[in-house]
């Protein structure tokens, strides 16, 4: 039978004047969106910009004050997930919600609307994970799966309902490149079949790999579409954000100096029940040098960091020397005394107390650094100032520094507690997934502060699993698989595929204990 002209395909969805308000915020307005058959459709913008309340609004978690939804035509009220995936609607979220002593199966069949023979799912589990080529076994438990197995239990769960319209909320943002090329196979095959498929990211290099149309939002509204394989990243990120894209500018300084962190056979079990042992993990960070750290989340990073930053102590004391002194069994506030500040990965509750005005979040880690406390008592003055500071440098959008931690959005918090370090000067920064959950522009001008820094003399380890912020700032880049670090490499003699594989868990020999490799 001949396909109809793409411009009469009837839309699987759509979206007319949706809006919705919250107290002070007018996170929708007037969105118009439709999605057709067989369709991968980018939905972009910035943090804020009403991606997810308008994708909630969509699985039913949220409703609209005003506007409609047709499906397939017919008008709909979506009030809940379940109608959602009554009607054929299924959502991938960016957190997995799985639970790590669980079998595989027992995941999925926790994620179901209706009771189901054990048996019978299996084989119904067994029929998908032929049908589009996932490997997978459904008796393993959880905790021992890579990041990318997780994700296709999430799939597998949608796929048993036979779903017609398919979001993914940032589906890549732990994923190797390896398991990014099966995604993406994975989502072809399954739009093959005539599923529609919403996908939200913000690496806009795979947008113009993976879909043929894009929506993008700003400040709540639709600003334009495209089709983002004929346009550029940079025109698409200056959409999002509504300004010209800063490019990051090395200043070309002389290169690495002088050793400023060196760590050495540094081996500490994991936390328990399903922490990674660090196993005599070695590298040096040189002055004027940003030392790079990828890695599949559940490798070891949670764990490298708080070694390091000296929330849990180091086997010795010289296994972590800072500008030569040995700290390895100090505390964070004496490190940070001497020089050595950290961002672990999670903001609310680890970076920052979500209860705390901003002015006191400054104080907690500031204090060590900055003459916030003299004679123990707080200079009131002084910590406001540099908690204004820290503000205005990076375009935090808050009421000021009064304003609860919690009342900002994650990409502002993660602004204030990215600025707050930074705004130290430290001697050594090591910084988890700097700019996770941050917009284009902010993630830019995060970007060039690091950039700055390591200029002016620090030394920055940066751990993250993003490849392309990795590549874009790092000189020397290692790998750490299972507790284990591969030995630092110069940035220019790897290729993505390589580093892929070292996520995977194939490369060469960790550096030996006490002999850190350095360019």
């Amino acid at each position: 039978m001949t396909q109809p002209p793409e411009q009469t395909v009837r839309p699987r969805l759509a979206l007319a004047g949706i809006s919705k308000s919250f107290p002070g915020v007018k996170a929708n307005e007037d969105i118009s969106l439709s999605v057709r058959p067989g369709e991968i459709h980018a939905l972009l913008g910035e943090n804020g910009a009403g991606k997810s309340t308008l994708v909630k609004i969509i699985y039913g978690v949220q409703q609209a004050d005003t506007g409609t939804i047709a499906w397939d035509g017919a008008p709909v009220a979506i009030l809940s997930p379940k109608i959602a995936r009554r009607l054929g609607i299924g959502m991938v979220f960016q957190h997995f919600s799985l639970f790590d002593a669980m079998t595989v199966i027992e995941n999925i069949a926790l994620g179901l609307d209706e009771a189901c023979d054990k048996d019978e799912l299996k084989g119904r589990v067994a029929a998908i994970l032929e049908s589009y080529s996932l490997p997978l076994d459904p008796e393993r438990e959880v905790h021992t799966l890579s990041v990318g197995e997780r994700q296709r239990i999430e799939i597998v769960r949608c796929l048993l309902q036979n779903p017609r319209l398919l979001i993914m909320d940032e589906p890549t943002s732990v994923l190797t490149p390896q398991e990014v090329d099966k995604l993406f196979g994975t989502l072809r095959q399954i739009a093959s079949q005539g599923c529609a498929i919403l996908y939200i990211s913000h690496k806009l290099h795979e947008i113009k790999a993976l879909c043929e149309a894009a929506t993008i939002l700003r400040a709540g509204r639709v600003v334009a579409t495209c089709d983002p394989r004929v346009e550029s990243t940079k025109r698409m990120a200056e959409l999002m954000i509504g300004a010209e894209l800063r490019q990051i500018e090395h200043g070309g300084s002389a290169g690495a100096g002088s050793v400023r962190l060196s760590v050495s056979g540094l081996t500490l079990p994991g936390e328990p029940p399903f922490g990674t042992d660090l196993r005599a993990v070695a590298f040096e960070a040189r002055a004027g040098e940003i030392l790079g750290i990828a890695g599949v989340a559940g490798n070891g990073q949670s764990e490298l960091l708080t070694a390091l930053s000296g929330e849990r102590p180091a086997n010795t004391a010289d296994a972590v020397t800072l500008d030569g002194k040995p700290v390895g069994r100090l505390g964070a506030g004496a490190r940070r005394a001497l020089g050595l500040c950290c961002v672990p990965e999670e903001r609310n509750g680890h970076a920052a107390v979500p209860d705390f005005s901003l002015a006191d979040n400054a104080i907690l880690t500031a204090r060590h650094r900055l003459p916030l406390t003299p004679l123990g008592l707080i200079s009131t003055g002084d910590v406001q100032r540099f908690a204004d500071s820290v503000i205005k440098r990076f375009d935090v959008r808050t009421t000021g520094t009064a304003a609860l931690a919690r009342s900002l959005s994650g990409g502002n918090l993660q602004k204030f507690i990215m600025g707050r370090e930074i705004g130290q000067s430290p001697a050594v920064l090591v910084v988890s997934q700097p700019t996770w959950g941050v917009d284009a522009g902010a993630a830019a001008a995060i970007r060039q502060e690091l950039v700055d820094l390591a200029e002016k003399g620090s030394a920055v380890v940066v751990i993250s699993q993003d490849l392309d912020e990795l590549l874009e700032l790092a000189d020397r880049l290692c790998v750490i698989n299972e507790g284990r670090l591969s030995t630092p490499r110069a940035v220019a003699s790897l290729g993505i595929d390589e580093i892929g594989l070292m996520m995977g868990g194939v490369h060469g020999a960790a550096a030996p204990p006490g002999e850190p490799a350095h360019a």
